[in-house]
C-alpha cells in the first residue's frame, strides 16, 4: 500500500471492525454474528499490524476450519499487499510442522497418513466379527474421531460417552466400541499409518515433551488468529495451548451462535469462556449485520431470543442493508405439495431474472432432498446437491435398485409395498428407524423413502407390480442426471453453514425434523434451535420456511410447525388456511389437544394427547376396524399392514368417511383398496356413526 495505506484500510471499516483492526496486542476475542464481516475485519488486523510494522507476516499464523476459508483468507491479504502470512486449517499447519520435525525427533519419515479411515475401521471390526456394512462404518469412524478431538483414554470411552449423553453408534454397546477403539489402533500400527487426528495428537505430544521443538515454533508464529473459534474441539485448543506457550498473542473470533458441531467433539465453551481464561482480554463484538435484508434479519433475531436465558450469549444483529420482502412462513397438506410449491416458486424467481445459483433449498436431513431433486427436475430447474450425494447416485439406493431388479425378473406376484420392504430388508431395511442419527440413520432413511414411494405410486394407482416400480425408479434416476454448471444449491442445514444466497427455502420445518427426533435432552435442542438460525442467516433477500402437515396427499395432518417458529407466526405467517382441528394442532408447541398440557415423549406427541386424555377419535370403531383388518389378513396370508396401515385406521376412525369419494381422500386408501375393501369400511363406519341406510 501506497503512504496513505492506514486511511484507506480503516475507511473500509465499521467502528467495531476498526477496533478489532487496531487492536494489535493480544489477547482479543471477537464475538462476531451472522453476516458482520469478520473475515474482512480480521484480514484488516494482520495488514494493518503488518503496514504498521508490529507484525512480520512470516510470524503470523491464521488459523481456519476449512481450505476453502483459508484461501479466502490469502486472497484478502493479497488485496491488501501483505503476503508471507500462513493461512492455513489445524490439520495443514500441524501436518507442516510434524513432518519438518518426524525425521529430527523421532527418526524416518512420518507414517503415511490415510485419506479416510473407513478402510481401517472395516478391518479393526472384522478382527473383532462385528458386521459392519458402509453405514455402520461411517459411524464408527465418526465415533473414533469423537473419542481422539475430545482427548478421550479409549479405556475410558463408556464413562464419557454416558456423560455426553451419547450413545453409541449402530446398535453396539459401549464395551464393543471400546474393544473396537483399540483393535483400531492396533490395525494402523500393523500398516504403520496414520490419521488425520493422529497429525493433531502427534504434533501436541512433539511440542510438550521437546521443548527446543517448542520454542522453535514458538519463536516461528508470534501472532496467532483462529477463525470459528466456537467449533474448536478440546484436541484443537491442547494445540493452540502449545503453540502459545503460555503467551496471549492471540485472537480469536466465532459466534457462539452458529455453534452446530458439539455431536463432533466442538466446544463453545472455549469461546465463552476466553475471557475467564485471558484475564484483561479485549472483547468486541460485531452486530453490524451487511448480509440480509432488516426482515430476515429480525426474524433471525427474534429467533433467538426464545434461547434460555441461561444460555444466552447470544449476538443481537443490526441490519445495515435496505427493506426487502417479508419472510414468509407457509403451511402446506402434504409433502409432494410442499415440493411442488417451493419447485414453482423457485421456477419464478428464476424467470424472474434471479439465478439459480443464487437460490437455495435446506433442509435438515439429506434423505428429504429426493422429494426436492426430483420436483425442481420435473419444473425444469437445474440443481446442484452440495455436501452429499445425489439420492439415486447413494450406495443403498443403487444397491436397492439392483436387488429391485433382480426381484423383478422372479417375484413379479402380489401387493407392491409388501414385495418392496421384502426386498429392502435384504438391504438393512427395517419397519423401525434405528436410534440417533449417522450414517445408518442416513442410510435407512433413504430405503425408507424408497418404501414410501411404493406405498405411495400403488396407492395412487400409478404402478401396480415391481417391474413398473423398478422402471419407475429408472426414469426418475434418469431425469436427474443431466449436469449442470450453475444451479439451484439443495443442500442440509449443516453444510450451509459459511454461505449465503440471495434467496432461501427452509423446508420440512416440522417438529421432529427441526428439532430433530432424537434430540433428546436440552442441550440438544437448542443446538438444533442454531441449526435454524444458521439456515435463517443464509439468506440475503428472501427467506422461506415451510413445512406440511402430512407426508401424502389426504394423509392425517396431525405434524406441527417446527416449536421454534412459535411467536413468529402472527408476524410473518401466510399459511394455507386450514379449520377445525388441524388448526388446534399447528398452535404453539406440542400440547394435547384434549386437555392443552405440554406433551412429552414420542408416543404421546405421535397420538398428540396424554395417555389419560380421552383419544379424538372413535376408539371403539378403531378397535373394530383393526379385527376386520386382522380377519382379512389371515384370510389372505399377508401381514395386516398390506391391508390398511394402523395410520390408515386411525384417520378412517378420526374422519369418519362415508362415501366412497370421503374414504378414497384418506391416506393409504388408494382406488385398488377402495375398490376391494371400500364397502366393508364404509359398512363399519356406518355401523358405529348410525350413518348407515
Amino acid at each position: 500500500m501506497d503512504g496513505d495505506w492506514e486511511q484507506r484500510l480503516l475507511g473500509m471499516l465499521d467502528p467495531e471492525q476498526r477496533e478489532v483492526a487496531t487492536t494489535l496486542a493480544g489477547p482479543v476475542c471477537v464475538l462476531a454474528g451472522a453476516g458482520t464481516g469478520k473475515t474482512r475485519a480480521i484480514s484488516a488486523r494482520i495488514a494493518y499490524g503488518v503496514h504498521a510494522g508490529v507484525y512480520a507476516p512470516q510470524r503470523v499464523l491464521a488459523v481456519t476450519f476449512t481450505a476453502r476459508a483459508a484461501g479466502e483468507m490469502r486472497s484478502r491479504l493479497r488485496e491488501l499487499d501483505v503476503v508471507g502470512v500462513q493461512a492455513r486449517t489445524f490439520h495443514a499447519a500441524a501436518l507442516r510442522q510434524l513432518r519438518y520435525f518426524w525425521p529430527q525427533q523421532v527418526g524416518g519419515e512420518l507414517p503415511r497418513l490415510v485419506d479416510h479411515k473407513a478402510g481401517l475401521v472395516a478391518e479393526a471390526a472384522g478382527r473383532l466379527r462385528v458386521h459392519a456394512d458402509r453405514a455402520t462404518v461411517r459411524d464408527l469412524s465418526g465415533e473414533i474421531e469423537w473419542v481422539k478431538v475430545t482427548m478421550t483414554d479409549p479405556g475410558d470411552y463408556a464413562a464419557a460417552a454416558a456423560k455426553a449423553g451419547r450413545t453409541p453408534p449402530a446398535g453396539l454397546d459401549a464395551a464393543t466400541v471400546t474393544r473396537l477403539l483399540s483393535t483400531y489402533e492396533q490395525v494402523k500400527r500393523d500398516r504403520s499409518v496414520i490419521d488425520f487426528e493422529d497429525v493433531l495428537l502427534y504434533t501436541v505430544a512433539l511440542l510438550d515433551e521437546n521443548p527446543r521443538v517448542a520454542a522453535a515454533v514458538r519463536e516461528q508464529y508470534h501472532h496467532l488468529v483462529v477463525d470459528e473459534y466456537q467449533d474448536v474441539s478440546p484436541l484443537q485448543q491442547a494445540l493452540l495451548d502449545q503453540w502459545l506457550g503460555g503467551r496471549d498473542e492471540v485472537c480469536v473470533v466465532g459466534d457462539p451462535n452458529q455453534t452446530i458441531y458439539t455431536f463432533a467433539g466442538a466446544s463453545p465453551d472455549f469461546l465463552t469462556g476466553f475471557p475467564g481464561r485471558h484475564p484483561g482480554a479485549t472483547v468486541v463484538r460485531l452486530v453490524r449485520d451487511y448480509r440480509s435484508t432488516p426482515q430476515v434479519v429480525a426474524l433471525a433475531n427474534k429467533l433467538l431470543a426464545a434461547t434460555p436465558a441461561s444460555a444466552r450469549t447470544r449476538l443481537e444483529l443490526v441490519a445495515q442493508r435496505p427493506p426487502g420482502p417479508e419472510p414468509e412462513l407457509r403451511e402446506h397438506p402434504d409433502e409432494p405439495t410442499e415440493a411442488r410449491w417451493v419447485a414453482e416458486r423457485i421456477a419464478a424467481l428464476v424467470g424472474a431474472g434471479t439465478r439459480a445459483g443464487e437460490i437455495a433449498v435446506l433442509f435438515r436431513t439429506n434423505g428429504q432432498s429426493e422429494s426436492y431433486e426430483q420436483a425442481l427436475a420435473d419444473a425444469g430447474v437445474p440443481y446442484v446437491l452440495r455436501g452429499g450425494e445425489r439420492f439415486f447416485d447413494r450406495p443403498e439406493v443403487r444397491e436397492a435398485r439392483l436387488l429391485l431388479r433382480g426381484a423383478a425378473r422372479s417375484l413379479d406376484e402380489g401387493p407392491l409395498p409388501v414385495l418392496v420392504r421384502g426386498v429392502l430388508s435384504g438391504s438393512g431395511w427395517s419397519e423401525t428407524a434405528p436410534s440417533g442419527g449417522g450414517a445408518v440413520r442416513e442410510r435407512w432413511e433413504s430405503l425408507a423413502a424408497l418404501a414410501r414411494l411404493a406405498e405411495d405410486l400403488a396407492a395412487a394407482g400409478v404402478v401396480s407390480s415391481l417391474s413398473e416400480f423398478v422402471a419407475e425408479l429408472d426414469e426418475r434416476a434418469a431425469a436427474q442426471h443431466a449436469p449442470t454448471v450453475d444451479g439451484v444449491t439443495l443442500a442440509s442445514l449443516h453444510a450451509a453453514k459459511g454461505l449465503e444466497w440471495d434467496a432461501v427455502f427452509i423446508v420440512g420445518a416440522t417438529d421432529g425434523m427441526i428439532p430433530i427426533t432424537y434430540a433428546d435432552t436440552a442441550e440438544a435442542v437448542e443446538e438444533e434451535r442454531r441449526l435454524l438460525y444458521v439456515g435463517v442467516t443464509r439468506a440475503r433477500h428472501r427467506l422461506v420456511i415451510t413445512w406440511s402437515l402430512a407426508r401424502a396427499p389426504g394423509g392425517r395432518g396431525s405434524r406441527r410447525p417446527s416449536r421454534f417458529l412459535d411467536g413468529l407466526h402472527g408476524d410473518h405467517r401466510s399459511a394455507q388456511p386450514t379449520t377445525g382441528r388441524r388448526a388446534d394442532r399447528r398452535k404453539g408447541p406440542a400440547t394435547c389437544r384434549s386437555c392443552g398440557r405440554a406433551l412429552s415423549g414420542g408416543v404421546a406427541r405421535k397420538l398428540g394427547r396424554c395417555a389419560d386424555c380421552p383419544s379424538s377419535y372413535d376408539e371403539a370403531l378403531f378397535e373394530a376396524l383393526r379385527e376386520w383388518r386382522s380377519q382379512q389378513a389371515k384370510d389372505q396370508s399377508v401381514p395386516a399392514y398390506v391391508i390398511f396401515t394402523d395410520a390408515t385406521l386411525t384417520a378412517i376412525a378420526e374422519t369418519t368417511p362415508t362415501t366412497e369419494a370421503a374414504l378414497l381422500a384418506v391416506s393409504g386408501v388408494g382406488r385398488g383398496k377402495l375398490d376391494r375393501y371400500g364397502a366393508d369400511v364404509l359398512g363399519i363406519v356406518a355401523a358405529f356413526t348410525g350413518t348407515g341406510g
